[in-house]
């Protein structure tokens, strides 16, 4: 067990400097000695045999039952080593057949029924809301920021995120606004703050859509807030936007979603869907990430996009490529989750409901750190991005160049700085 461990830590590490050490006490490492040592430990034979035959999967439950410790570094420091090192390994013949196997699994399991869709909403957004507010922006937003610069703050940068959609929804007074996928409210009540438009907001999470009208309420705005699927949606829209959603549609409902929004946008609407994606081609998403934490969850390949976009009668007007804004927005949740590590502690100690779901506070916390971790490596080196698609259904809908987009984002960047600064 030992040398075949020792092997295939080899094989897949030929940069930086792991340590490893088995159950059996051997140690050695691996890498070329670059960047600080990192280094982990088996704590079971089980767990040595688990990693061998799913590393995928089972690393990452391992890691946050306990059974795979790290003694030196963090698990940040081991993910962005390992996902580096992936970056650039060769498949095994043994880790393509998991990954056809899991495919032809999932194909059932990503065809998101509205009870499906629903259930998969429930598993990860409904989870206590002040857990969020432990390391999201001030605004919670659930998406990736927009960092103009690199000494922008995570508040900053969420700014700038909705200023920039925004921008390039070309908003006017008096317009109406579908916003799919309308998290806790805060992106829906910027846009009908600051542009005065009326909002339509959708979401599937009943608790994201309770606390978006508490705060629609409480600012007295033209935002609604409901629990719907948007195939039940029926009215028209001057805007659509989607932020963070799209991942959660599935694969087989690419078709639907398209020609449903090319249904409910006005012939001179204008739409922006802003979704994680992957520059290198399909693929299917990671195991531990679909069982533990996004079920259902899909990352498109932009062909797959612009496939199902040109059948549904929409038009790419515009596509945008944000690269590495997710990393730092995922360094930043996470350097605020760690921060936090005491209060969740005290949430979970308060809170059967939280230790019903995911055990202890310490756990939770290996698994949190784990995700924010791993996504946050795998924007830097593992080929994923984040797409910001406009779509129209005339082609004289938006105008000839992309200027309006910065002239429009620096205007409406002036009116929300005057705006806040008033409150």
């Amino acid at each position: 067990m030992d040398r075949l461990l020792r092997a295939v830590f080899k094989r897949l590490v030929r940069v930086g400097n792991l340590k490893v050490t088995t159950t059996g006490r051997l140690s050695f490492t691996c890498g070329d000695g670059t960047d600080p040592p990192v280094a982990i430990r088996f704590a079971t034979r089980a767990a040595e045999r688990a990693v061998l035959i799913d590393p995928e999967l089972r690393f990452g439950e391992l890691y946050v039952d306990g059974n795979i410790i790290v003694e030196q570094g963090s698990i940040a420091d081991f993910l962005d080593l390992a996902i580096k090192n992936l970056s650039r390994a060769r498949t095994s013949v043994w880790s393509d057949a998991l990954r056809i196997l899991r495919s032809l699994a999932r194909a059932f399991f990503q065809h998101n029924t509205l009870w499906r869709a629903t259930r998969n909403a429930v598993h990860h957004y409904n989870i206590d809301y002040r857990i969020y507010r432990l390391f999201l922006d001030s605004d919670l937003q659930y998406s990736c920021a927009y960092f103009e610069n690199t000494d922008a703050s995570l508040d900053q940068a969420q700014l700038a995120k909705k200023e920039h959609i925004a921008a390039k929804l070309m908003l006017e007074p008096g317009l109406k606004v579908l916003d799919i996928g309308s998290g806790w409210g805060g992106l829906g009540l910027h846009l009908a703050r600051n542009a005065k438009v009326s909002v339509v907001g959708i979401n599937l999470s009943d608790e994201q859509v309770r606390m978006a009208q508490h705060r629609a309420a409480a600012e007295a705005v033209a935002c609604e807030f409901r629990v719907q699927d948007y195939r039940k949606v029926s009215e028209q829209f001057d805007r659509i936007v989607s932020v963070g959603m799209f991942e959660h549609v599935g694969k087989q409902n690419y078709d639907t979603f398209f020609r449903k929004c090319q249904d409910l946008l006005t012939d001179n609407g204008v739409m922006l869907l802003h979704t994680v994606g992957r520059w290198d081609g399909p693929a299917d998403t990671n195991a531990w990430v679909w069982r533990h934490i996004f079920p259902g969850g899909y990352t498109p390949a932009l062909s797959e996009l612009a496939l199902a976009i040109e059948g549904s009668g929409l038009i790419i007007s515009d596509i945008e490529v944000l690269r590495i804004h997710y990393a730092e927005t995922l360094r930043a949740w996470r350097n605020n989750f760690l921060a936090n590590r005491n209060e969740v502690i005290r949430l979970f100690e308060e809170t059967p409901s939280l230790r019903a779901r995911f055990g202890n506070a310490e756990r939770f916390i290996r698994m949190w750190e784990y995700y924010l971790a791993g996504f946050e490596a795998s924007f830097k080196y593992y080929g994923l991005v984040v797409f910001q698609i406009q779509l129209i259904k005339n082609i004289d809908a938006v105008p000839l160049t992309r200027d309006y987009i910065y002239s429009r984002g620096r205007k409406v960047h002036s009116a929300a700085k005057l705006a806040e600064a008033a409150e």
